[in-house]
């Protein structure tokens, strides 16, 4: 029987998973608040090119993605609590400094800096919340608790954008600062940090661990949420401005229409998930973020945008839990934290190089045309997945 079955049964809400999935919501909303007011912050104060608001995502991404390597190798060594609360310090003393930057290049090293703050605690949250989780149950808790990361990234950009533009960058640096410092409290006043589970040897003695061979599952279920994550990136780093160029002035409720579908369809799709496994969520979901990108860059009035926005919840908001559940339960329970890791590095990988691709392509064209190109990534996330299904049925027949 898995250690988390052993422990808590069939129970999911426990007072560790609520404290833990509040504590993830404030994590993602501190870095969702800022992260989408970067772009407008660096143009009018530092007169960047594309290229340099670009850097600003793609800088913090490849920061947390390899913090979050060396994360998983100092997991072995030193104490989850620790490496935890550092995480969480540095991550709130970098977002209070971002308003002494004097320079793009300043603030690049500032946004370095945040992707290693934000890399540890990112990878050692979801970690602790896996091992919690009753195996049969990883789809829906997996859906509960990603709603809090889902809800952060819809709500947060939101929030941002309206913060600096009624009280400007420095309120917003600090209200951010003081979003994730409230981690730190929730955690000790909960105690909400399960115990690390303890690893049986074949030989049966507690504490022993074979180095664990790298899990090829995962290959694809990250290729997939790299895809969707390029997707993701365009919204995130281009919207505010998309919106200039359509003459839309409320561009920002964009993310309010996103969260309300992606709070229905959360719990929904982990249970589907659970009961019918992945192919049942994503083929659907992913047809959905097709559209929803493809009336994006058409639209040229608020109700076009609104659609756009429920559209994009819906898809968005199932294929994430999904894909995170699925290489969970791919995984052995002592690969829980590379399996979270490799979840969390594509996603900023794809936010990375998304913001790249995508900035490229409007720079030569123009943002009706790059979110047509974004819609044609989740094409190819179909036809990938398409062609894995045909593949495992063909292995299966032979």
């Amino acid at each position: 029987m898995n250690l988390n079955q052993e422990l808590h049964g069939d129970r999911l809400w426990g007072k560790s998973f609520i404290s833990l999935t509040v504590c993830s919501f404030l994590l993602f909303l501190n870095l969702q608040m800022l992260l989408s007011s970067f772009p407008a912050y660096v143009k009018n104060e530092f007169h960047a090119g594309d290229l340099q608001v670009s850097l600003v995502t793609s800088v913090f991404a490849l920061s947390a993605i390899l913090t979050r390597f060396l994360t998983a190798a100092m997991l072995k060594r030193w104490s989850r609590n620790a490496l935890l609360f550092a995480g969480l310090i540095i991550a709130a003393v970098t977002t209070g400094i971002y308003v002494w930057a004097g320079s793009v290049e300043s603030l690049l090293l500032m946004r370095a800096g945040y992707g290693v703050g934000f890399g540890m605690a990112s990878t050692i949250l979801p970690t602790l919340v896996s091992q919690i989780i009753p195996l049969r149950r990883m789809g829906e808790g997996i859906g509960y608790f990603g709603l809090s990361t889902s809800l952060a990234m819809s709500i947060g950009p939101m929030v941002g954008l309206n913060v600096m533009k009624q009280a400007g960058f420095g309120t917003l640096s600090a209200a951010g600062t003081v979003t994730v410092a409230l981690i730190l409290p929730i955690l000790l006043l909960t105690r909400s940090i399960p115990p690390a589970p303890q690893i049986s040897s074949p030989g049966g003695e507690a504490g022993e661990r074979k180095p664990a061979k790298f899990n090829t599952e995962l290959l694809l279920p990250a290729l997939l949420n790299v895809t969707l994550s390029i997707t993701y990136s365009g919204l995130l780093s281009f919207i505010a401005l998309y919106g200039d160029f359509r003459h839309l002035a409320q561009v920002g409720l964009f993310f309010l229409f996103n969260a309300v579908t992606i709070i229905v369809i959360r719990p929904v799709s982990g249970r589907v998930f659970d009961r019918r496994g992945p192919a049942a969520v994503l083929i659907p979901a992913a047809i959905l973020v097709v559209a929803s990108m493809t009336v994006l860059s058409y639209a040229g009035s608020m109700p076009l945008l609104i659609l756009s926005a429920l559209l994009y919840g819906l898809g968005f908001g199932a294929i994430q839990p999904t894909i995170q559940a699925w290489m969970l339960r791919s995984s052995a329970p002592e690969q829980y934290g590379t399996a979270n890791s490799m979840f969390y590095n594509s996603t900023d990988f794809g936010v990375a190089i998304g913001a790249l691709i995508l900035g490229a392509i409007a720079s030569a064209t123009d943002y009706a045309v790059m979110y047509r190109y974004s819609a044609g990534f989740m094409v190819l996330f179909l036809v990938m997945f398409l062609a894995f299904m045909l593949v495992t049925r063909s292995k299966k027949s032979a």
